[in-house]
């Protein structure tokens, strides 16, 4: 594994108006890893989200992309890179199948007319790549699908265009217990595969079952970077509700924020 990460983000800020949402935030996510992004509603988990993804700009700070300074400015610009973002509600179309809503927007031609043909196999072959089998066929139409079936389809889609790194924001929310050990492994062979991997995600269980670092926003601010097997879930919970798990974590001094992070 490079030395050099993925993604680095140091000392960003940014701010809504007169609410400073994100404080001198350093961040990073490095290839063949899971990070997880974890933090309690309104701890800046989306903000910080949205500027990785280029829907939002930061105010100061520094975006390294493989060392490089780098400044998205907009989600294709950080496609370009190779970044794609599963957000928590999947945009998919229930009206399409999975082939259309895999390539929706970035539909492949052979000449004037849509090439399904090719279309049909490269998707086939992303889902086959990460060991897919709970999807009966690409022609089905996401609206016959289940919760842990369509999270599939979101993640192949992220993972169709040679990206690099993946946020994944909350991907196993309101499914069953077999349907989201299914994503969680279906997360773990995105690293595996060589992909950087952040996983947002409340609970701690998949948290450490899935992620090999762990990342605590608390009111903005990042309390701790860590490698999961040196923490506890009690320890993870406490930097997320304080800052602070006994030597771990914020200054005392930076317990109150300019604004609350939105």
């Amino acid at each position: 594994m490079s030395e050099t990460p993925v993604l680095d983000l140091r000392g960003i800020d940014k701010s809504f108006g007169p609410v400073k949402v994100l404080h001198d935030v350093d961040f990073t996510a490095r290839a063949g890893e899971v990070t997880a992004l974890v933090g309690d509603n309104g701890a800046g988990k989306t903000t910080l989200v949205k500027c990785v993804g280029g829907i939002h700009s930061f105010d100061s700070g520094r975006y390294l992309w493989d060392g490089r300074p780098v400044r998205p400015d907009s989600p294709r610009a950080a496609a370009a890179l190779g970044i794609e973002v599963v957000h928590q509600d999947l945009a998919l179309c229930e009206n399409l199948d999975i082939v259309q809503n895999m390539f929706l927007g970035r539909e492949r031609r052979r000449g004037p007319v849509l090439d399904e043909a090719a279309m049909e196999e490269l998707a086939v072959t992303t889902l086959s790549a990460l060991s897919v089998r709970s999807v009966r066929s690409v022609r089905q139409r996401v609206s016959a699908l289940s919760g842990g079936q369509r999270q599939t389809v979101a993640i192949a889609r992220a993972v169709l265009w040679d990206s690099r790194l993946v946020v994944l924001d909350e991907p196993a929310a309101a499914l069953g217990v077999a349907q989201t050990q299914q994503v969680l492994e279906l997360v773990r062979r995105l690293a595996d595969k060589g992909l950087a991997v952040v996983l947002i995600s409340h609970n701690m269980n998949d948290v450490f079952a899935v992620s090999d670092r762990i990342a605590a926003l608390y009111l903005g601010r990042m309390a701790a970077q860590v490698s999961t097997s040196e923490v506890t879930h009690a320890q993870v919970v406490e930097l997320i509700t304080s800052g602070r798990s006994g030597d771990l974590g914020l200054p005392r001094d930076a317990d109150t924020p300019a604004g609350p992070p939105a």
